[in-house]
């Protein structure tokens, strides 16, 4: 498999994030990067991210869930940050993202315990490890996502998405991460979102991921999803949902989650104010509260 590694010197000095960089090696014999911050907590929190951005996303819910105590993994998906990224836009499969992630955190890390955190792709790949793996997690919250299996329509929101992925050129991680976000970046936020991609070559993640969403029941990814929501329907692991009111993508996706999921009965499930998207830039600090309490 042909792959392309972000310098290093990309990551200096990035605001609000120093975290020293630890890497695995996963199948295709690449390398998939996480950030470990208190690794002597006694509670591990698992944060999963989503397209197009990196684990700098989760730079301020790292800080306040490791000053909270707990021990906090964050991954980089393969394509994305300081994980390697495949060249070839073929490489990429929803299946092969979801073994790459098994691979960092239960054959690697070997972790136990999860109180798992996901938006975005971090939903459509953390919820199939939790279907699949339920005795490795303690709690889950859900963010802006969903685990669709191609037999409801999306929605407007993601097909003007889809559409806009397909036509871009060049690729505007920064912007594209303004665009989901109500809070008015910096530049050098902005600049450190575009750093693990020096140019094109390395964006075919990025681009293809997409369209890796099933939204047709006939996709690849279909059944799998299928079977995992005959899990996920018999789960009693506490779950939570902190979605944000302008989302346009995943808006109203949190009550499906909540009457399917037996876990997420009487949770204290919100919608959190002025968060776009990417909730995480809007709402991190509210987000910390909220998972400490539930995680905590």
């Amino acid at each position: 498999m042909e792959f392309l590694r972000t310098p290093d010197h990309r990551f200096k000095n990035l605001p609000d994030y120093d975290y020293s960089p630890n890497y695995v090696e996963v199948s295709g014999g690449l390398r998939m990067h996480y950030v470990d911050a208190n690794p002597d907590g006694e509670k591990v929190v698992v944060l999963l991210h989503g397209e197009p951005d990196w684990c700098y996303l989760y730079r301020k819910m790292i800080a306040g869930l490791s000053t909270a105590g707990f021990r906090v993994i964050a991954p980089d998906l393969i394509g994305f940050g300081r994980s390697d990224k495949p060249v070839n836009e073929s490489d990429y499969s929803y299946g092969w993202h979801v073994n790459w992630v098994k691979e960092l955190l239960f054959d690697h890390l070997d972790l136990t315990g999860i109180h798992l955190f996901v938006q975005d792709w971090g939903g459509l790949i953390g919820l199939r490890l939790l279907a699949d793996n339920p005795a490795r997690f303690a709690a889950v919250a859900a963010a802006n996502t969903f685990l669709p299996t191609g037999d409801q329509d999306p929605g407007p929101g993601f097909h003007q998405w889809l559409a806009m992925s397909k036509t871009l050129n060049p690729f505007p991680i920064g912007d594209l991460l303004q665009m989901g976000t109500v809070t008015k970046l910096t530049d050098a936020e902005l600049a450190a979102y575009d750093a693990p991609f020096p140019d094109e070559s390395y964006k075919a993640g990025a681009r293809i991921f997409p369209q890796l969403v099933p939204i047709t029941p006939n996709d690849p990814a279909s059944p799998a999803n299928r079977e995992a929501w005959q899990r996920l329907m018999q789960l009693n692991v506490p779950f939570l949902t902190l979605f944000s009111d302008k989302d346009p993508i995943t808006k109203g996706a949190e009550k499906y989650l909540q009457d399917k999921i037996p876990g997420a009965k009487g949770q204290p499930h919100q919608i959190l104010a002025n968060g776009g998207h990417f909730l995480q830039e809007d709402c991190g600090e509210e987000l910390v509260v909220a998972l400490v309490a539930f995680f905590g």
